[in-house]
């Protein structure tokens, strides 16, 4: 699959893999190709403002990643999400839901700190199961588009078929399946 990646897909997809890393993430996952493809400028055309985008992405992580969709499905069931997050910050500090999961120390990482080297950045970095769906889905897109090549629009595209807090920060910033489509070249 990798092989139709237009040179820009393959570096949004290691953009995200360095997103991933940067934030010490476990794994790689939908919100890390979005900022990887914001960083390439592709939403540029469709009038984005990256910073927002990168700020509303934020602030979905600060809340354990729920959308709004979530939100409102706990509101109906008597229960405040915003309330539980802030009594979360309030005992653990801001952003303990944004909080990476710990990285087991392995021995060689016990070498190296002993030894007072700097850990490698070199450690595979997983994608997530959405992650993975939505480089599929873009390889589906091209085949329907009848597209020879993935690029940085299939992976929008694919960005926005799936339900969850990529497409609705996206949504929220008027960028829709149909938008994203006729604003293509």
């Amino acid at each position: 699959m990798f092989e139709r990646f237009t040179a820009e897909a393959r570096e949004a997809v290691t953009g995200a893999v360095a997103h991933a890393r940067r934030d010490g993430s476990s794994a790689v996952g939908e919100e890390h190709l979005l900022l990887a493809v914001l960083d390439q400028g592709a939403l540029d055309p469709l009038g984005v403002d990256r910073t927002a985008v990168a700020a509303d992405l934020a602030a979905a992580r600060r809340r354990g990643g729920m959308s709004r969709a979530d939100q409102e499905a706990l509101a109906g069931l008597g229960i405040d999400l915003s309330e539980i997050v802030s009594r979360v910050e309030e005992t653990h500090g801001e952003g303990a839901l944004a909080a990476p999961a710990p990285r087991r120390r392995t021995l060689g990482t016990s070498l190296r700190a002993a030894l007072g080297r700097p850990e490698q950045d070199r450690r595979h970095v997983p994608f997530t199961p959405g992650a993975k769906k939505t480089l599929e889905q873009s390889l589906r897109i091209a085949l329907g588009r009848k597209d020879r090549h993935i690029g940085t629009l299939h992976l929008l595209l694919a960005l926005l078929s799936r339900p969850g807090t990529v497409c609705e920060v996206l949504t929220d910033h008027g960028i829709t399946y149909a938008t994203a489509e006729t604003a293509a070249p």
